[in-house]
């Protein structure tokens, strides 16, 4: 039985809320046929490197994933980005527990980028079905996001790995406030979630 490994992260600064966290929940209850045969894993980093750096080899040594899908919140970005690359960098800004790696690069001596190993275009094309726009990402910033990625990528894990950014929406159970666009809701990137899933899964028993 093939196994998917779906990710998210916890709040951090500047973030108290991060969709990701009730989106990978909601996927990793999914109904569908196409699901019937696999195994959903599901899992939420706290958002620091220690985390990312206990957990990920964890999971993987653990649950053998035949493929990997990260989501993590770009709250300045109204659309889903498509990750193709993590970069080698790192951002001088505290993780959530207050650390700050205070070296520029992820891997001293390390390429520059390393390519996310996952199929890009079909990931794009079911998310643009959800009625978010949705794009193609070469940089995945130099926070925990791209860090995940270039971790991931590094590993030596499964052959599919995509890394989603997510816009920020509102709570569900909570008044709009009027700075999200109306068009940003969570049932939306609910439904963009379950396509690009549903898309991870076609490609695995391709």
């Amino acid at each position: 039985m093939p196994t998917l490994l779906i990710t998210g992260f916890g709040p951090f600064p500047g973030a108290p809320y991060n969709p990701t966290i009730r989106l990978v929940e909601e996927l990793a209850l999914l109904k569908r046929p196409a699901l019937a045969d696999m195994k959903i894993v599901s899992h939420i980093f706290e958002t620091s490197y220690a985390a990312v750096d206990r957990d990920l080899p964890a999971l993987l040594a653990q649950y053998k994933p035949d493929a990997l899908l990260m989501f993590g919140l770009a709250a300045a970005t109204p659309f889903i980005r498509i990750e193709t690359r993590a970069r080698n960098a790192l951002t001088r800004l505290p993780d959530a527990s207050g650390q700050v790696l205070r070296r520029r690069m992820i891997a001293e001596g390390g390429p520059s980028t390393r390519k996310m190993p996952a199929p890009r275009r079909r990931l794009l094309a079911a998310a643009q079905t959800a009625g978010l726009p949705a794009r193609l990402s070469r940089d995945a910033g130099r926070y925990l996001c791209n860090y995940l990625c270039w971790k991931a990528s590094e590993a030596g894990g499964p052959g599919l790995a995509a890394f989603v950014h997510v816009p920020l929406v509102p709570p569900p159970s909570s008044a709009r406030p009027r700075r999200y666009e109306r068009k940003l809701t969570s049932n939306k990137l609910r439904r963009a979630g379950t396509r690009i899933l549903l898309a991870m899964a076609a490609a695995i028993e391709k």
